[in-house]
Parts: C-alpha cells; sequence; structure tokens
C-alpha cells in the first residue's frame, strides 16, 4: 500500500532524507522511530504529497504520488500530532463535514456509529470540537478514517502529549484498522507504543534509515538500547 523507493529530500545543501526504501503492505503498522530532525515527518509529509522529493519515488496503492496526488488521497486518512477540526462544530458535524470532502455519504446514525466505533463517548457527539481533549480530538480523526474506508493511514506523533490512558485507547483503535487490512506508518517518538503494536520498526538519524526490523524479534530493552545507541552515537 505505501513504497518508497531511493527518496531523498533536500533544502538546499540541507539533506532532509536520503535514500529511503521502505514498503508498508496492508495490515503492517510500521513505526518509524528517531529524534526531531531524523527525517520521521519528511517521510509523511511526501506520502501525503505536501512536499516534492527531490530524487526518488514514493506511491500509495501502487500510484505515483508526484503524478497521482490528487487520486491518491482518497485511499488515506493523515492525524498529525495535533489534529485540525473547527472548534465551533460537533464532533458530528466535523466528521460529515470531512467525511463529504471524500464524496463518502451516509445517515446521521451511520455517522454516529463511527464516532462510537471510534471510541468517542455518546454525550459528545454533539458538543463543539472546542471542549473536546486531544484524545477525543483524535478520536475524531479515526472516525474519519473508518468512514472513508481509508486504507492507507498516516500519522505523525499522534500519541504525543496524551496521558497513558488515552494513549492506550488509541493504539487499540489502530489495532482495530490493522484488522480491516489498513496499512498504518507512524512516526513517534514513544518506543514502548512502537513496540506495543508495531508490526515493523525502523529506526531514523540525519535522513537515513539506519535500523529496519520486525517488532516480534527484538525486545523491548533491547529496543530502547538500540535506540539510545543509535541516536547517541
Amino acid at each position: 500500500m505505501l513504497e518508497a523507493i531511493n527518496l531523498s529530500k533536500e533544502y538546499n545543501n540541507f539533506s532532509a532524507l536520503n535514500n529511503l526504501n521502505i514498503k508498508v503492505k496492508a495490515g503492517d503498522i510500521y513505526c518509524l522511530l528517531g529524534a526531531n530532525g531524523a527525517g520521521k515527518s519528511t517521510t509523511i509529509n511526501l506520502f501525503l504529497g505536501f512536499i516534492e522529493a527531490t530524487s526518488g519515488s514514493v506511491s500509495i496503492n501502487g500510484l505515483d504520488v508526484s503524478k497521482k496526488n490528487m487520486e491518491t488521497k482518497k485511499y488515506l486518512s493523515y492525524i498529525p500530532e495535533n489534529l485540525m477540526l473547527y472548534p465551533t462544530l460537533s464532533g458530528l458535524e466535523n466528521l460529515e463535514y470531512f467525511v463529504g470532502l471524500a464524496n463518502k455519504k451516509y445517515t446521521k446514525a451511520e455517522f454516529i456509529n463511527f464516532l462510537t466505533e471510534a471510541g468517542l463517548q455518546t454525550n459528545a457527539h454533539l458538543k463543539r470540537v472546542s471542549t473536546y481533549s486531544k484524545g477525543m480530538r483524535q478520536k475524531v480523526g479515526i472516525a474519519i478514517a473508518l468512514a472513508k474506508h481509508a486504507k492507507v493511514l498516516l500519522l505523525d506523533e499522534p500519541t504525543s502529549g496524551l496521558d497513558p490512558r488515552a494513549s492506550n485507547e488509541f493504539s487499540n483503535l489502530l489495532l482495530t484498522l490493522q484488522k480491516k487490512g489498513v496499512a498504518t506508518l507512524m512516526a513517534t517518538h514513544d518506543i514502548f507504543r512502537a513496540k506495543q503494536i508495531a508490526t515493523h520498526i525502523g529506526i531514523m538519524k540525519e535522513g537515513h534509515l539506519v535500523e529496519s526490523f520486525k517488532s516480534e524479534d527484538i525486545t523491548l530493552k533491547a529496543l530502547e538500547d538500540l535506540y539510545l545507541e543509535t541516536i547517541d552515537s
């Protein structure tokens, strides 16, 4: 569903991403770990088509993002660190609006079911988003992905600032989407959550993917040691 081949991004003389090769299949959750400036967000933004690659290619569902940017959007949902929703609208109204942009139509009852499936408490559906916690806003993002029947989920530090309970709830929602065959690429600093939910983990440093392996092949302690060794070297 997601593939980068020899992907690089340069800004003047600065290399933000260097020769990245990565593949995320349906049902995979690939977590990218790394310090700030390692290239994680650059990778996400290239898949989103927000920026253009200097060289190499990036594709979603077999479509080249540089050539089919708008077409690839119908396959994906994006949840950044701070999900931008309309604060004066309710969770339900935000869901209706953003799903409508994707030309998807549902009844009010169906929209409510998506919010419920995403874990948003019933008494919050009609409240203004300005009253929501970050965790509640992230659940609206998951509801959007569910309603769009997204095949790809791109996440940039989605659990940053969440308390442990909200972070755990969000992780469980990602595992629910995994069972539906969604391919997820997540940039994160959270080693524990990465180990908990990922099928694959990559460690980035200074624009390079320096380590990549299956999550099941490493313990949490070994992952922590490897991560710290990588970023400190």
